[in-house]
């Protein structure tokens, strides 16, 4: 049966990259994450042909995507284009976000 309801335990969970884990839920063309970042972790530079949105939850992080820079806080949110390139580096405490991938990433299912 279907369930409508995810609960992290029941999540898709990957590590990223060290210090960097995210937990997914997907439909047919919608994918979600939870990512979990400890202080200092790095998302290194990457891009993929996704779209990408997303909402910090907790923690602050610096944010670079493409020829730009800024501090992202609890409440904020970023859009990253298919293709263009970013990094996140995470401040002193945890980071707790949400992103938005479409198409979904196989890699992340």
């Amino acid at each position: 049966m279907f369930s409508y309801f995810v609960d992290k335990s029941t999540c898709s969970h990957h590590r990223i990259f060290p210090g960097v884990d995210i937990y997914t839920t997907h439909l047919d063309k919608l994918m979600i994450s939870l990512v979990e970042m400890e202080p200092h972790a790095v998302v290194q530079e990457h891009s993929h042909p996704h779209e990408q949105m997303g909402y910090m939850l907790s923690g602050q992080a610096e944010f670079f995507v493409g020829d730009q820079q800024r501090t992202i806080g609890p409440g904020e949110m970023w859009r990253i284009p298919g293709g263009v390139k970013h990094k996140v580096i995470a401040g002193d405490q945890p980071v707790r976000a949400i992103d938005v991938f479409h198409p979904i990433r196989e890699d992340y299912r």
